[in-house]
């Protein structure tokens, strides 16, 4: 599927006289795995092979060196930013053995240090491609001179490292400027020295290196990792953009510090220039919480993610955030920093519902719900006990809301994400709790994570893409307020209630979204406490119509069958309904647990009761779904239904 996107972007960009249109799950990607201490391949859709690139690899859950491999010096050759060592032959310990067209492969890797059997992995590539990122090696000459690139856009941080001798890496960046130079592989602050990049910025084109040693020695090779800085991309309104390289200062100690890059970042490295710190890394993979703990990675040192625990960073819809308590822990306040963004995925809108939906039922094989895909959304209920409903998503890590219930959010260790295919982490994942499990997609579903201001008018970005058709929103950190839901089938003067069973009330257009229905970018909230209280924290979730995915509709009940047409295929794999016009639950039913010409298992997301299994409520329609029940939840003459299905 992948492939086949990348080769329709790459054909309409060819028709259109220009260059390959990129979408970031082309160029880029944060794959976590467990090493085996044999062979495995990683499949994580970048082409290595065909395009070239650089991996990045480093051991989480115990002290392990980075290590750094590209496609110009060979996948058997190895450097470690955290240390000044040269070029190391790697090919007798077997580590990352071949680049190819959708990842790359490991071996046995006798050292250790890529593929330890057991331990936990982080792996980060790059790939090759304009305005994003480019490898370059050459070969000193011990004067001033350039070198080429084919960025086609002026690099914002280069990265080169002395392949031929133990020297520290130099880091260019364009905030510290081309009289200032950076050691990836220590701590120290910006250092002065004209020697370094000959007081000559880099173009788009060509970069100036001078004559220190560790950058030109005559005689020695080099490798240079050159990361672009295009924010706004092509378009040159931030649609495209794929990276960023700037900087911020950290402000006062009770200060927290907003940095607009223009779209929501998946991956981002720090270092203070004006003061000693380490080369901080963090992923959206790995775990970036909103409200809570970030594991944190040193590019300058080899500890694990175990060194760090707290509340460091958040992302944004538009950028990220420094918290107070966090990184000024770290760094201190007052300290100007500067980053390399790259931007969440994926860009590209799925074309299955497969690719972004899936149901588990049973996830104690593995100690996970497998869907095939990271999962930002998951939902699980006992089908057999009266147990509350459990909400947890990507944003905000490991912590649970119950739908239930106006409950504010608990800790719950289960609820862990850093997993390729699925989400969660235990061995009590059995058929009683079926998971329901949504990724982020333009066009499909969105999450957001907001913090309220109690000002009516205010706005809060999104990246669906188009105007979400369904909003849920719940405070976070106060038991005193209900789940309220936008629906464009009723318009904005209605609200919902998603934890009770209340029909739908008009009257609250001005008090929750300030009269102003949503667009493709921003949601607008009132001054009403229940979504938008002066210092509550909140989160949203927004779903909207992608042909052949999904559909927010809406159907007027009969009493007899009412085929709804969807504009499917192969029929919806999952249904929620909510009558608006009276009383009713929110019902839930799916295809793993039973949508038959017969008795439908469904669940009521607003109750903790068990599941029912005594009812034919709705069959199988190739368009869509068919309700045949006639009880008033589903299917009254007369009566007013609203409806989520993905195919």
């Amino acid at each position: 599927m992948a492939t086949k996107k990348k080769a329709l972007q790459a054909a309409a960009g060819a028709a259109g006289g220009g260059a390959e249109l990129l979408a970031i799950e082309d160029v880029f990607s944060t794959y976590l795995y467990t090493g085996n201490g044999s062979t495995q391949t990683i499949t994580n859709d970048i082409d290595l092979a065909g395009e070239g690139g650089m991996v990045w690899v480093k051991p989480r859950s115990f002290a392990g060196a980075h290590v750094v491999v590209d496609t110009e010096r060979g996948a058997d050759q190895i450097l470690v930013p955290n240390t000044t060592l040269a070029n190391t032959d790697y090919t007798s310990q077997n580590g990352i053995t071949a680049f190819n067209s959708d990842g790359f492969s490991l071996g046995s890797d006798t050292s250790g240090v890529v593929n330890y059997s057991a331990a936990t992995f982080a792996s980060w590539t790059w790939r090759k491609a304009p305005r994003f990122f480019d490898v370059v090696t050459y070969t000193g000459t011990g004067a001033n001179r350039t070198v080429a690139h084919n960025l086609g856009v002026e690099p914002g941080c280069i990265i080169i490292k002395e392949t031929t001798a133990a020297r520290s890496w130099y880091v260019y960046h364009r905030s510290t400027g081309n009289t200032q130079y950076l050691n990836l592989n220590l701590t120290s602050a910006a250092a002065t020295a004209s020697t370094a990049f000959n007081n000559t910025s880099p173009t788009d084109t060509e970069f100036t290196v001078g004559t220190i040693n560790g950058i030109n020695n005559s005689g020695a090779t080099y490798v240079a990792y050159l990361f672009a800085h295009d924010p706004l991309g092509p378009s040159g309104d931030g649609s495209d953009g794929l990276i960023a390289c700037g900087s911020f200062n950290s402000g006062g100690s009770a200060a927290y510090v907003d940095v607009d890059l223009g779209w929501e970042p998946q991956w981002l490295m720090f270092k203070a220039s004006s003061t000693a710190t380490s080369w901080y890394m963090v992923d959206t993979m790995r775990g970036i919480a909103t409200g809570g703990n970030d594991p944190v990675l040193q590019a300058n040192a080899s500890y694990d993610e175990s060194l760090f625990s707290g509340d460091y960073i958040d992302v944004t819809s538009k950028g990220f955030r420094l918290t107070p308590t966090g990184w000024n822990s770290l760094i201190g306040p007052n300290a100007d920093l500067i980053y390399i963004a790259i931007r969440r995925g994926p860009m590209r809108a799925p074309e299955s519902g497969t690719e972004v939906f899936a149901v588990d039922v049973d996830g104690s094989t593995n100690n996970h719900y497998t869907s095939g895909f990271p999962v930002d959304l998951g939902i699980y209920k006992s089908k057999l006990n009266a147990y509350s409903w459990s909400w947890s998503d990507r944003l905000r890590g490991s912590y649970s809301l119950k739908s239930d219930s106006t409950a504010a959010e608990s800790g719950n260790s289960l609820a862990v994400f850093d997993n390729m295919t699925g989400w969660a982490d235990s061995a009590a994942l059995t058929s009683e709790y079926p998971s329901w499990m949504f990724r982020r997609a333009p066009g499909f579903f969105d999450a957001v994570a907001y913090s309220g201001d109690g000002v009516a008018g205010r706005t809060v970005p999104h990246n669906l893409g188009v105007a979400p058709e369904l909003i849920i929103h719940k405070c976070r950190n106060s038991s005193s307020f209900n789940w309220y839901v936008y629906s464009a089938n009723l318009g904005v003067d209605y609200r919902l209630v998603l934890d009770t069973t209340s029909a739908a009330q008009s009257g609250y257009g001005t008090l929750a979204w300030n009269n102003t229905s949503p667009t493709a970018d921003e949601i607008t909230l009132g001054s009403w406490s229940n979504i938008n209280g002066s210092g509550n924290t909140y989160i949203a979730y927004l779903f909207a119509t992608l042909p052949g995915v999904s559909k927010v509709g809406s159907y007027t009940g009969t009493g007899a069958q009412v085929d709804v047409d969807c504009g499917f295929t192969t029929g919806a794999r999952f249904v929620l309904i909510k009558r608006t016009d009276n009383v009713g639950d929110w019902l839930v039913v799916d295809t793993a647990r039973g949508i038959v010409s017969g008795n439908d298992p469904f669940l009521s997301l607003n109750t903790t009761a068990v599941e029912n299994t005594i009812n034919d409520v709705i069959d199988p329609y190739s368009a869509g779904f068919s309700v045949v029940s006639t009880f008033p939840y589903w299917n009254a003459s007369g009566g007013t239904y609203i409806f989520l299905a993905i195919a």
